[in-house]
């Protein structure tokens, strides 16, 4: 096995994964450089498919809006849940983060006149959206990808995956074990400032608008390794993915469509959002989702319809040229006006629980970006505050490690090198388990978590859901398979569905995204500010799929 050295080892390639390194880079000399894994492509991410735009609370320049503003429109959308001082936190640290994001050369929509553009999304109390057409994500990710390329301080591991993280006798992150499929091997990286910034769980689900690297892993790796995880019921079902059968990932019909002034019909031409809420298009996410999935089920179709003809298709054409493609690129005419749409897992608000700074129960581990839970967005998340979390978290936690000495390791206790024996031992005949169709068995957790633990829930479906993980959890420690990387990402999705349905079953109300039919309305008797907190309780086996 190969061993190697870094004074920071960042596991996503995300806009928080990709905008940390360039900050740690920029600010401090490190002895041993900076690390990137992706175990896809560098640009490969959720970031680069985020569309709408980017929250920027720029009162000085936007004279309508303030910080309490946004800090307010947060705080409503997320329940109350949120951590109000996280909130204030990243607000106030807006401004300086999307002119730092100018700076590198992202360059956001502008009026006629040279202005900035503003947009309106869902649940703001005034347009304070910056983007990039509708490939906000992608134009901000193609900056940093261009930028960490060039940057000779950073080392970047492609098609390579984070299997384990190497902690010591005293709960402190030493580094990580990777796995790269093109060499076929393990490699140790050593370093004393590991971060998560893999993203969410989109690919839990049968229907999301999440590319195929978004499985869970970053979770489920500071999960193994002893770090507390919150909220992990809070999964994000965005209202309006372009209807498609038979796709891995839903293209996503951006929120500022609907801010843009489309509306929602049902088959019949029917308008119906604001049968469901006052504010009909533009209610919070989770009220819209359940008031397309609620209609769907009431007609017995699969989808409803954007009708995007009262703000003109020509006007869409131009100001939604990506979204226009998708829909071309499938087979969709919108020369009638109406885009076939349905609800997808889509974003996740709880995660990896950190402070402020992104640090997590583990010493020396943190986490930014969406495999966080911060307390930013409390039960719902606002639209596009995402990405602003991505580079506002990476911003802070970049400041954070430039204080601390960041020299990796160089020695370590028993734990750390009985965990380093089991990669180095010889596994050839180590267990006579049966080959698994790892494809089925992803497949039958994405059913199961969408038929059971979706976007309505309750306990018997909920109990359902369990039972049934817990028998693939059974055939997958009896199992072994050909492909080493799917075997980590099916073990990593299992677990991380799990955590996701018991903490559903731990929170008997119905709040932001987590809708229990059950208990319909949240229960007076239970603290709807109450966070769910999850920790293994005894060591678990970290990732390794030889034998368990």
């Amino acid at each position: 096995m190969k061993y190697s050295k870094y004074s920071v080892v960042i596991i996503g390639s995300g806009v928080a994964g990709l905008y940390l390194a360039l900050k740690i880079a920029s600010q401090k000399h490190l002895n041993d450089g900076i690390l990137v894994i992706t175990k896809s492509q560098l640009g490969t991410s959720g970031s680069a498919l985020a569309q709408g735009g980017i929250v920027a609370v720029l009162p000085e320049l936007n004279k309508d809006d303030s910080i309490s503003s946004h800090i307010s429109d947060t705080i409503k959308a997320g329940c109350g849940l949120n951590d109000f001082n996280t909130v204030k936190f990243i607000s106030q640290n807006s401004s300086c983060v999307i002119q730092d994001l100018i700076n590198l050369g992202v360059q956001f929509d502008k009026t006629q006149d040279g202005k900035l553009s503003f947009a309106l999304e869902a649940a703001h109390s005034v347009p304070r959206i910056l983007h990039v057409k509708d490939a906000t994500g992608r134009a901000i990710e193609d900056v940093l990808c261009e930028k960490v390329r060039n940057c000779e301080e950073i080392d970047v591991y492609e098609n390579t995956s984070a299997v384990e993280i190497l902690v010591d006798g005293a709960k402190s992150a030493k580094g990580v074990i990777v796995y790269n499929r093109e060499s076929d091997s393990y490699e140790a990286v050593y370093s004393n400032a590991v971060v998560i910034a893999a993203g969410g769980v989109g690919q839990l689900y049968a229907h999301t608008t999440n590319p195929e690297v978004v499985t869970g892993d970053g979770i489920a790796l500071a999960y193994r390794a002893g770090a507390e995880v919150e909220n992990m019921e809070f999964v994000q079902f965005h209202p309006t993915a372009l209807a498609l059968s038979n796709k891995v990932s839903m293209p996503l019909v951006s929120e500022a469509v609907r801010g843009a002034g489309a509306k929602l019909c049902d088959s019949k031409g029917s308008y119906f959002a604001h049968d469901f809420d006052e504010r009909g298009e533009l209610a919070p996410r989770d009220i819209v989702a359940r008031a397309i999935y609620s209609t769907m089920l009431k007609n017995g179709d699969d989808n409803v319809f954007l009708d995007i003809s009262q703000m003109g298709i020509e006007f869409f054409r131009n100001r939604f040229p990506n979204i226009a493609k998708s829909c071309e690129d499938n087979g969709i005419d919108i020369s009638d006006g109406l885009i076939p749409v349905a609800p997808a897992a889509h974003y996740f608000m709880g995660g990896i629980k950190t402070n402020i700074c992104a640090e997590t129960s583990i010493e020396n581990l943190y986490a930014v970006g969406e495999a966080s839970c911060s307390g930013f967005h409390g039960a719902n998340r606002l639209a596009s505050n995402s990405l602003l979390e991505c580079a506002a978290g990476a911003y802070e936690l970049a400041d954070y490690l430039a204080q601390k000495n960041l020299d990796a390791p160089k020695n370590f206790d028993e734990k750390v090198k009985e965990t380093l024996d089991r990669y180095v031992q010889d596994t050839d005949n180590c267990c006579e388990f049966i080959e698994a169709d790892i494809e089925d068995i992803k497949n039958n957790i994405k059913e199961i978590m969408w038929e059971n633990a979706g976007i309505v829930r309750n306990e018997e479906k909920l109990l359902a859901a369990k039972s049934k993980l817990e028998k693939l959890t059974h055939i997958m420690k009896s199992s072994t398979c050909s492909h080493i990387n799917d075997c980590y990402e099916a073990k990593n999705m299992l677990l991380v569905a799990s955590l996701i349905v018991d903490s559903a079953l731990r929170r008997k109300n119905s709040i932001g995204a987590h809708f229990r039919e059950d208990f319909p309305k949240s229960d007076d008797s239970i603290k709807s500010s109450e966070n769910i907190s999850t920790q293994a309780q005894t060591e678990v086996n970290n990732g390794e799929i030889f034998a368990e």
